[in-house]
């Protein structure tokens, strides 16, 4: 079979988000570059993840807050318009072709070759395209991976023969499923099972703790329990799956505490895991199927010569897409300046150093209540020995909230590091909360003082006045 040769100065395999900003950065600059992508331009988010799942949230959230305004509530009492949710759906998706993602990659003049690329040793990819052809790839500078992060399935006897949802399922399905059991009390479990329930599937959400969203305050995780418990979720908590099977349809979870369920689907919201296992990693040393580990400016710490650059999800520094994006922004500054022969700036506050994965990773679940985060949790805190100061403030008191309808429920906190006089993190629970987090970013990434904060004066009436009602919290 005849093979083909081409030299670039840099090779992106995964042309996601992350993979794109890569290639756009350093094609910006000069650099000859080329991306390779077996499946959409445009990735996870655009397809299977972001776009589809805040498209099927936002009408569940709209009604939610339109059930409590006056004048508004009786018009929102009707069910969804499932049929319309879906088309949306679709449309946000962009209908599963990638075809605005190729015209933008031609845009910024960076060449793309769709197949299956690997590793074929250092600063080497071999491409295996669709059509046949390999395509051997040289790059003078870099090689950087975007190829991102899959469903980690759960290992229970029979989850690969039940035909279980993973996220794409979950959100492409063209049909509501009469029932469907939610597997994991995460982001991706808590959101899925929002959405699904107010399309009409009876959700069964099964989680191995003892609490929703582990990883952030407490009082978050609550108030989403609430409300799902409030919307008809049966949440089971302690509790996993020992056994599946599939039969006539109908998918059967035999579970830990001895209990039976039957359900039309299954969805796993049970972690990631990296897009590694057949990327070539064993012909530069490293292990098929690990996550790819990276300094701060995104070099694989594992491979010699500094080539080998890992962006995104698959280095497992912060698995959000806006932080991948951020990364590669990061990443495509230091290989232009590294193959220009520019100083690199990897100081902390740097071009070409990333701080943000650690100490100000910004994000929202977008339940309802909305949930929105940002910096250290109160557990976090204290593990790592900060001396804080936690001040806690009911959104339900600002007049800005009372704009959203009776019965607003909302909780925010903020740490204060006693040391430094700054935010060390926040979190807000409560509709309309997730605009608020930008500003509630830049309070921690910018280690505004304190005493600074008093003169950023909130507008009012509005849901940011909570920053006024904290500070005099604060002061007591």
């Amino acid at each position: 079979m005849n093979e083909t040769t081409r030299t670039y100065d840099v090779i992106v395999i995964g042309a996601g988000p992350v993979g794109e900003n890569v290639a756009e950065r350093t094609r910006a600059a000069g650099l000859s570059t080329v991306i390779v992508e077996r499946e959409l331009l445009g990735g996870e988010c655009s397809y299977w993840a972001c776009d589809p799942s805040k498209a099927l949230l936002r009408p569940v959230i709209a009604q939610a807050d339109a059930r409590r305004v006056p004048g508004l509530a009786h018009l929102a009492a009707a069910p969804l318009d499932v049929d319309a949710v879906l088309a949306h759906r679709d449309a946000m998706s962009s209908y599963w072709k990638d075809d605005d993602q190729v015209a933008w990659l031609d845009s910024v003049s960076v060449d793309l070759i769709r197949g299956h690329g690997r590793l074929q040793g250092p600063r080497t990819v071999r491409v295996h395209t669709a059509d046949g052809e390999n395509i051997l790839l040289t790059a003078r500078h870099a090689v950087a991976v975007s190829t991102g992060s899959s469903t980690a399935l759960a290992d229970i006897p029979g989850a690969d023969t039940v035909g279980a949802w993973t996220n794409r399922e979950a959100t492409s399905s063209g049909t509501v499923p009469a029932r469907l059991i939610v597997v994991g009390g995460g982001v991706v479990g808590v959101e899925m099972a929002t959405a699904w329930q107010a399309l009409g599937s009876q959700v069964t959400l099964l989680v191995r703790e003892d609490e929703l969203l582990q990883r952030m305050e407490p009082f978050a995780g609550e108030m989403v329990t609430d409300a799902l418990a409030e919307a008809g979720v049966d949440i089971r908590f302690e509790t996993t799956v020992s056994l599946l099977t599939r039969t006539g349809g109908e998918v059967r979870a035999t579970l830990s505490d001895g209990d039976h369920l039957a359900a039309d689907e299954i969805l796993f919201a049970t972690g990631r895991t990296p897009r590694t296992g057949d990327l070539g990693l064993e012909t530069i040393g490293l292990t098929p199927g690990d996550w790819l580990t990276v300094d701060d400016t995104f070099r694989v710490t594992d491979v010699t010569d500094g080539w080998l650059y890992a962006v995104g999800d698959v280095n497992r520094r912060a698995l959000m897409t806006h932080q991948g994006k951020y990364q590669a922004r990061i990443a495509g500054a230091v290989i232009a300046a590294r193959a220009t022969g520019e100083q690199v700036d990897d100081t902390r506050w740097g071009a070409h150093a990333a701080t943000a994965d650690t100490t100000a990773v910004p994000q929202v679940v977008f339940t309802h209540p909305e949930v929105a985060s940002v910096g250290l949790t109160t557990r976090e805190a204290q593990r790592y020995g900060h001396r804080i100061k936690v001040v806690d403030y009911d959104l339900a008191r600002l007049a800005g909230a009372h704009q959203y309808g009776e019965d607003y429920r909302g909780k925010a906190r903020m740490l204060i590091d006693t040391e430094r006089g700054t935010v060390a993190g926040v979190t807000f629970a409560g509709p309309g909360v997730a605009e608020l987090l930008h500003a509630a970013t830049i309070a921690v990434v910018g280690e505004v003082p304190i005493d600074r904060l008093w003169h950023a004066v909130p507008a009012f009436p509005t849901l940011s006045e909570v920053w006024l009602r904290l500070l005099e919290t604060h002061r007591g």
